[in-house]
């Protein structure tokens, strides 16, 4: 069955179960002209938006429906988590071909819908239209931050700590077995397709940073270096990260060696990690550790004084400028 079959209003009836998972904050969801939400008193509200197009953040030939849909959530929600706050609401706008199954559109709210589960987020409106090309998918969401907590790109200072969370490169990796085809006869491919196809958002991770003292906070989208010019320059000050604390998983190794690509490279400039780059005092970091010695983050770094941009120590023990390569949709690296 097409969507031709159903129409826009049947596809909506089909769509809309089981989207509101925090009831309380919900005076109205899908099924108005607007939803009518319940805010936190005396928190700030945040609201961030990705839009992924196929055939540029996504092949059908290499991603379910689930995936994408799971997917197209999680990228929202890493943006909330950079700033240390808690997700609430989604709104999905999709255009999609005519000839689109509706199993298939079922399957891929399902994936939002799994996510959203997993946060408490609740799916409260957005918009379906037909597609004279590919499909698009749009995804608003919202979220709030006790104002002491709000981290921002620009609060880096000299002498604080840089640092990341869980390993880097991954998502890139996956990608990059994904495109070359036969990933599945190699055991290290999975964990790094998975990462690529189905990243987990940091968000509980972000709100802890954000209440030990995180000073400043990015979410790795476009790549490690590109991330590290965005606070750099934010935040007035210079960067310099050693490139051997890095990390980087054993199965991205084993990758790169196959791919015939420089591990670390796919860290520095491939993107859609959904990692949180953060910087904090060294004495927070230590504190931190202290009370949750089970939080995967890694000292990569310091803040130094404005003037030098940000470099790399390599292998050798020398420093080079690092250039903030990485996805770019209107330019070239």
């Amino acid at each position: 069955m097409e969507l031709k079959d159903v129409g826009e209003f049947g596809l909506i009836d089909l769509i809309k179960q089981d989207t509101i998972n925090d009831p309380g904050t919900v005076v109205t969801g899908i099924g108005d002209d607007a939803a009518v939400l319940l805010p936190t008193p005396r928190q700030l509200q945040l609201i961030t938006t990705d839009m992924l197009v196929e055939n540029i953040h996504f092949d059908l030939t290499t991603t379910t429906a689930m995936q994408l849909g799971y997917k197209a959530v999680a990228v929202n929600l890493s943006d909330i988590a950079a700033m240390g706050g808690v997700p609430r609401h989604a709104v999905v706008s999709i255009a999609l071909p005519q000839h689109t199954a509706v199993d298939f559109v079922l399957n891929l709210y399902n994936g939002m819908k799994e996510i959203c589960r997993e946060h408490g987020v609740n799916i409260v409106g957005g918009d379906t239209v037909a597609s004279p090309g590919g499909l698009v998918i749009n995804v608003a969401v919202m979220g709030e931050v006790e104002p002491t907590n709000l981290v921002k790109r620009s609060g880096a200072k000299v002498g604080d700590i840089v640092a990341v969370t869980n390993v880097l490169g991954s998502s890139s990796a996956g990608l990059s077995l994904l495109s070359r085809g036969e990933w599945e006869e190699h055991d290290f491919s999975w964990p790094l397709v998975t990462a690529h196809l189905t990243p987990r958002p940091q968000v509980k991770t972000g709100q802890l940073l954000a209440a030990h003292g995180a000073t400043s906070m990015d979410d790795i989208s476009d790549g490690l270096a590109s991330e590290l010019h965005e606070i750099a320059e934010a935040s007035h000050v210079s960067i310099q990260v050693i490139g051997k604390h890095i990390p980087l998983s054993p199965e991205l190794r084993e990758a790169a060696q196959v791919l015939g690509k420089e591990p670390l490279d796919y860290a520095l400039y491939g993107g859609e990690d959904f990692q949180l780059l953060f910087t904090m005092d060294p004495e927070q970091f230590a504190v931190m550790n202290t009370i949750d010695p089970g939080a995967a983050i890694t000292k990569i770094g310091e803040v130094l004084p404005f003037g030098d941009g940000v470099s790399l120590i390599d292998e050798m023990g020398q420093a080079r400028k690092l250039q903030p390569k990485g996805y770019n949709h209107f330019g070239c690296d």
